[in-house]
């Protein structure tokens, strides 16, 4: 199989996460940032999300029956066999899709599975989102060859409270260790400074990769879109190094040219590199 780009056919790349109804995030995210790069984009469906604006702006969350996950897959992965290596995985929402979705992974050979863990869900019992993440790390984490976890993520991933980049590093380092995949541990604006510093790490090579802030706030969709834009380079056959340095730059473009809503939050504009 094979997902690079060629002059007449695209490379295949999957999405299997969430819907967010406002765009800003999820698969929605997902398929206008394999888009912009280049790449045919796919998702299946895992939950659909909407924010509650009577509530804080909490997220409302319906998960997707297992069976009609399921039934995405299977038809995702019989249309598009001969072509499709490359997936990322957003927003799960239980274990019970976290199974699911792992048993259709093991059916096939994957070049990348780009892991995007999302740990957290505002509006979720706890006792739910804590089993969630419990499967994610055992059933999903030894799956992953690229994981991308933000600042929270890479604190519960790592065991270790993240300060400064030299933290930020260590985590990277842990993560790897506890899976095998390479690592780009975001560290955003939870850093002090004047820098939003991520770090890569792949079991050999250690980078920190930097660009000004754009603000103090985190900006909606930018964690979802840098893992698809990492998942749209590796389908393309970039290494883990360069697809990281490419999506960072293209996050840092959209999070300039990030979209205002009556939100209390700015979501991130996929077209910002144009």
């Amino acid at each position: 199989m094979t997902s690079s780009t060629t002059a007449s056919r695209p490379a295949i790349t999957l999405t299997i996460a969430g819907s967010e109804a406002t765009g800003g995030a999820g698969a929605q995210a997902d398929l206008k940032t394999f888009q912009e790069l280049g790449v045919f984009g796919i998702a299946a469906l895992t939950c659909i999300v909407s924010f509650d604006p009577k509530d804080n702006w909490n997220h409302r969350f319906v998960p997707v029956d297992t069976q009609v996950i399921a039934d995405q897959l299977e038809a995702v992965q019989t249309c598009y066999a001969a072509d499709l290596d490359t997936v990322k995985l957003g927003m799960m929402g239980s274990p019970a899709t976290i199974d699911t979705v792992a048993t259709a992974l093991r059916s096939q050979q994957w070049k990348n599975i780009v892991l995007d863990p999302v740990l957290i869900c505002k509006g979720q019992e706890p006792g739910h989102a804590l089993d969630t993440d419990q499967a994610l790390k055992a059933i999903l984490l030894p799956l992953a060859t690229f994981v991308t976890p933000n600042h929270f993520e890479a604190e519960s991933l790592s065991g270790i409270t993240i300060n400064t980049v030299e933290d930020l590093t260590r985590a990277a380092r842990l993560i790897h260790a506890a899976s095998g995949a390479a690592v780009l541990a975001k560290g955003g604006v939870r850093i002090a400074g004047s820098e939003a510093v991520d770090v890569f790490y792949d079991g050999t090579v250690t980078e920190v990769l930097s660009a000004p802030k754009v603000g103090e706030v985190a900006v909606s969709g930018a964690g979802c879109s840098l893992a698809a834009a990492i998942t749209a380079e590796l389908a393309k056959g970039a290494t883990p190094l360069e697809a990281a340095r490419t999506a960072k730059a293209f996050v840092t473009e959209g999070i300039k040219n990030r979209v205002s809503s009556a939100a209390p939050f700015d979501a991130l504009w996929q077209g910002g590199n144009r």
